[in-house]
């Protein structure tokens, strides 16, 4: 196949001839009407033809990352594959590489000469996939996107070439004196390339069989599935994860049988603990995975924890089918995918195949609550699909009134509602019966830090730290709550390590920012905001410019974006949220009022974590609007305001 490059301006393949230049794109014969993100994702795929391009690479390059969570790149793949005629299932031009991110596997010819990246070509100029915004300029939305499963990113750390910690993070749980096990994504050894989701439901069921375990402290899928074909050896691996054993396989699924090769090894010096090849009729798939789990755990003296909380937390469908089963691993692998409108097609398969499926009706609906909340739909549509959401999580907590996941289900719901007593009471009983799940972990870690309880939420992400020791997510999403904490010290340390674990060409990190303007720190603000991508630079450096000497500078940084209406001429009203940061800076609170007002439901789900919002947080126009869209008053927030973290850094000095 003749590759793609960064010198190519023009491609064809099939009947479709692109031309990166004139952003014309022809489909047997017929110009499409192509978004300019969507053309700008379907360039850089090409110029990368036969690579995987990560979904953080895709992100950086055609918007600057910060802003869009990867389902609005799932949006765009999937508007690409309809104009150009591919299929999702049995994929002729673009692949998803589960967990990484896109290919183009179409056969190019030659290409013509020259071509700018995404980045560089013009401004939209007309409709757009709107990205999701948040309360602070960051990864938000793509943390709701990670919410109700893994909710999960994405995710962020999946890429491969990545720039690995010198030590692991430092313990900071109770859980790193149990003996860590690390589950590796079992090979996929099926004839057919699409069985990958059945190999990774395994390798996921298997996390968390052990995970029901006394005494075992299991790495996390966003972790261990990192070293999906790597190349490293057992110690690097389990020094990169912190795991004292490591299990590795290979299934294949071949008509109604199944086979497993599974090994446990002790990672200190490579030995094997237990082995066993299987080879079982595929309706003893349950049976299988049970006794798997068990020799294992045997291996290592754990002992099982009660049978109330291994059933409660279940992925199996009670009634037994083996074809729910399937249809919800095919779920799980488009969930994983961010795929959600997908996710929710198997999930709602599986539950017509069992009724009794409750974890298929908590990830039936999480996949709506995301949609409705983050895809911009019509407002019918997303309140249909919200009625939706709630009708399956009531459901799953009907059926299993002790699972984490249908709990962690209504927190979700209410929080993206701003029903903040129903969300905080639904989190803590979800952590309560799933304390080691890292997907109930990481998503109630959001809710508890949008209603501003953050040593709650701080606790909850620093035992996320011992199970997913390489979810970098994560480590942005402690460094955000260090900030709001006033605790700027460490929340560079994490950004630090963050940043060491993202692929290499990875951009400044949003939050680095916002510790320079909590120190006041005009200079180092300025300069991390014009090495940020240029989509979002203009907005970094005005809020920079805000904190500086120069006043007709900041006068000016301010006008060039409140000129700028591109971002609200395509719903983009983060705008809206960036500008009443700045006026929050310049301690205008009539003006920080005005713009908030103006902003978008997303930008509010972390307005109670935000420094520079809340140093209004007693002003009678802020508690208003917090009380009327359902936000507990500001007072109550545990997060500091910008000026407090000022007056303790100088107390300190």
């Amino acid at each position: 196949m003749e590759q793609g490059n960064a010198q190519a301006t023009g491609y064809r393949f099939d009947d479709v001839e692109v031309d990166a230049r004139r952003h014309r794109v022809v489909r047997a014969g017929a110009e499409l009407a192509l978004e300019p993100k969507v053309l700008a994702v379907l360039v850089e795929l090409l110029r990368h033809a036969g690579d995987v391009v990560a979904r953080d690479a895709l992100l950086d390059a055609v918007w600057g990352h910060r802003h869009v969570t990867p389902a609005v790149l799932n949006r765009v793949v999937a508007i690409l594959r309809r104009e150009l005629g591919d299929d999702a299932d049995h994929p002729r031009l673009i692949r998803t590489v589960h967990g990484i991110g896109y290919a183009f596997i179409g056969v190019l010819e030659t290409p013509v000469a020259s071509a700018p990246p995404a980045s560089q070509l013009p401004p939209p100029v007309g409709p757009q996939a709107a990205p999701s915004s948040r309360s602070q300029p960051s990864r938000i939305p793509w943390h709701v996107v990670s919410w109700v499963l893994t909710l999960l990113a994405i995710m962020a750390a999946g890429a491969s070439g990545m720039l690995w910690l010198r030590s692991a993070p430092p313990a900071v749980d109770a859980a790193a004196s149990r003996s860590a096990i690390a589950v590796l994504p079992l090979a996929n050894a099926s004839p057919a390339a699409d069985q990958q989701f059945f190999s990774d439901g395994l390798s996921d069921n298997l996390i968390d069989a052990l995970s029901r375990f006394d005494g075992l402290k299991v790495i996390g899928r966003m972790s261990s599935f990192q070293f999906r074909d790597g190349k490293d050896d057992g110690r690097a691996i389990g020094a990169k994860l912190g795991a004292d054993y490591l299990v590795g396989g290979s299934v294949q699924r071949v008509d109604d049988t199944v086979r497993i090769s599974a090994a446990l090894t002790r990672v200190v010096d490579g030995s094997t603990l237990w082995a066993e090849h299987y080879d079982r009729p595929y309706k003893d798939l349950f049976a299988l995975q049970d006794e798997i789990a068990q020799a294992i755990a045997a291996a290592l003296h754990a002992r099982l924890l009660p049978a109330n909380t291994v059933a409660a937390q279940s992925d199996r469908p009670p009634g037994g089918s083996i074809e729910a089963y399937n249809a919800y691993l095919q779920g799980l692998k488009y969930w994983h995918d961010q795929e959600f409108r997908t996710a929710a097609r198997y999930m709602a398969e599986a539950v017509q195949l069992d009724p009794g499926y409750a974890v298929a009706w908590a990830h039936l609906s999480g996949a709506w609550s995301t949609v409705a909340t983050f895809w911009h739909e019509a407002p019918d549509v997303a309140g249909e699909h919200m009625r939706e959401a709630r009708l399956a999580a009531d459901k799953a907590l009907q059926l299993a009134p002790g699972s984490g996941q249908a709990h962690a289900a209504r927190a979700y719901i209410a929080v993206y509602t701003f029903d903040h007593r129903t969300a905080l009471a639904e989190c803590r009983r979800a952590v309560q019966l799933a304390p080691d799940d890292a997907t109930i972990l990481n998503g109630c870690g959001f809710v508890l830090a949008q209603i501003g309880k953050l040593g709650e939420a701080i606790r909850l992400r620093e035992h996320l730290l011992s199970i997913e020791p390489l979810y970098t997510v994560n480590f942005f999403e402690y460094t955000r709550l260090q900030v709001a904490s006033g605790r700027l010290d460490e929340a560079a340390k994490y950004i630090r390590i963050g940043e060491s674990l993202s692929p290499p060409g990875s951009d400044v990190n949003y939050q680095a920012v916002y510790v320079a303007l909590a120190r006041d720190d005009a200079k180092a603000a300025l300069d991390i905001a014009t090495r940020m991508p240029a989509a979002y630079r203009d907005a970094y450096v005005m809020l920079a410019a805000q904190i500086g000497p120069d006043r007709a500078a900041a006068d000016a940084a301010l006008a060039k974006v409140l000129a700028n209406d591109a971002w609200s001429r395509h719903g983009l009203n983060t705008r809206s949220y960036l500008i009443a940061q700045a006026y929050a800076l310049r301690g205008d609170a009539d003006g920080t009022m005005h713009w908030l007002e103006r902003a978008s439901t997303p930008d509010f789900l972390f307005l109670l974590t935000d420094p520079l919002i809340l140093r209004f947080r007693d002003a009678p126009r802020l508690v208003a609007f917090c009380a009327k869209i359902g936000l507990p008053p500001p007072a109550e927030s545990e997060a500091l305001g910008i000026d407090r973290i000022r007056a303790v850094l100088a107390k300190g000095r």
